[in-house]
């Protein structure tokens, strides 16, 4: 049987928020026994046509605009912020050359410039956004790098100024699994009791080879660790991972969504591969260790990836964004909105959704 909320999303159009209103039992239960009076009624097919439909606004997954709509009632943008650290994989504390993907600004190719501070940072970036979303509220979303890996006292320092700034609702850091000692994990606890906070962090790919040969200097063992270390207070779980790394096959790729899909994690991101000028995999696609994904096959891995997924998690995102003038390949991630599009477009050809094939073992 789907969530209470989700029958109200389906047979009244009456959002989760709404069901606060119901304080009368008698009431409350009288109108629960017509709806699912009503959805018994239904063909089962025509049943799960319209909760796929339906379930999420107008999307056939979970996204994170939906979700940003159910817990602030407004459009939320994350504002994508460089504080300035580094990586352990980079600095040669366990390993160096970081990640052999990414970028000479760690993944944060689009946040404010480290020359900045970050009062400035987040009014830049935020008024470019603005200019999309005027009336929007904000996620301060500490991206580049490695968003733990400092002194507690410092990173305290950095995540307060931005919870300051003018509509402002959380906060969304990004970091490694192998960076969250007792202490920083301990204030993240404090701040998940006062703030909307998210915990992003970067997987990849279960399969230790393939870690071994983008160098991510940790394994799976490592990440499930921090996961429960984080969840033991409550905190928010978003695990990055790429479709499209060296030397992965399909099977392999949805054998990651899987085991993500087991895990106590509460959002995820879905990466493309790009391969960008001046970083280390470079010199692994001109060895012949690296194929590009073509648009075709990539959607309907993603496809096949939601069914595989829990209904309740969160996308955050399903493709990512390279500068233009550092992409190598594929040249076709450029076009956001047509891959996003065409992903709507398989859901539907599919008629299928976030969770279809998904059982909770």
């Amino acid at each position: 049987m789907l969530r209470l909320g989700l029958i109200f999303d389906t047979m009244s159009g009456i959002s989760q928020a709404n069901l606060a209103k119901f304080k009368n039992y008698e009431v409350f239960t009288a109108v629960y026994t017509v709806i699912t009076r009503k959805i018994k009624e239904q063909p089962m097919s025509n049943l799960q046509q319209t909760t796929s439909a339906l379930m999420w606004g107008d999307k056939r997954f979970h996204t994170w605009n939906y979700e940003m709509h159910e817990q602030f009632d407004n459009k939320v943008f994350k504002v994508m912020l460089d504080a300035g650290f580094t990586c352990p994989n980079r600095d040669g504390s366990i390993a160096k050359g970081g990640c052999t993907f990414c970028s000479a600004r760690g993944s944060g190719d689009f946040a404010g410039s480290r020359r900045d501070d970050l009062v400035t940072q987040f009014n830049n970036v935020r008024d470019r956004q603005h200019l999309k979303w005027p009336n929007a509220q904000y996620i301060g979303y500490f991206q580049a790098y490695t968003n733990t890996y400092a002194p507690v006292d410092e990173l305290r320092e950095y995540y307060e100024v931005i919870l300051q700034q003018p509509g402002v609702v959380g906060l969304s850091i990004a970091t490694r699994p192998d960076c969250l000692p007792d202490d920083v994990v301990e204030y993240l606890a404090e701040l998940n009791q006062r703030t909307y906070l998210w915990v992003e962090m970067g997987l990849q790919t279960i399969h230790n080879s393939t870690s071994e040969l983008i160098n991510r200097a940790h394994d799976t063992a490592c990440y499930e660790e921090a996961v429960q270390k984080l969840r033991r207070h409550g905190i928010r779980v978003c695990t990055h991972i790429i479709h499209g790394l060296p030397q992965e096959t399909h099977e392999m790729m949805l054998e990651t969504v899987s085991a993500v899909a087991r895990m106590d994690v509460q959002g995820i991101k879905i990466h493309l591969l790009h391969l960008m000028r001046k970083t280390p995999m470079v010199k692994q696609y001109e060895a012949g260790l690296l194929r590009f994904l073509e648009q075709d096959e990539y959607v309907k891995l993603i496809v096949d990836s939601l069914e595989m997924l829990p209904p309740e998690m969160i996308v955050h995102r399903l493709t990512g964004d390279a500068p233009r003038d550092l992409l190598i390949g594929p040249m076709w991630s450029l076009k956001k909105w047509e891959v996003l599009n065409a992903i709507d477009d398989e859901l539907k050809a599919r008629d299928t959704w976030q969770g279809k094939y998904w059982r909770k073992s």
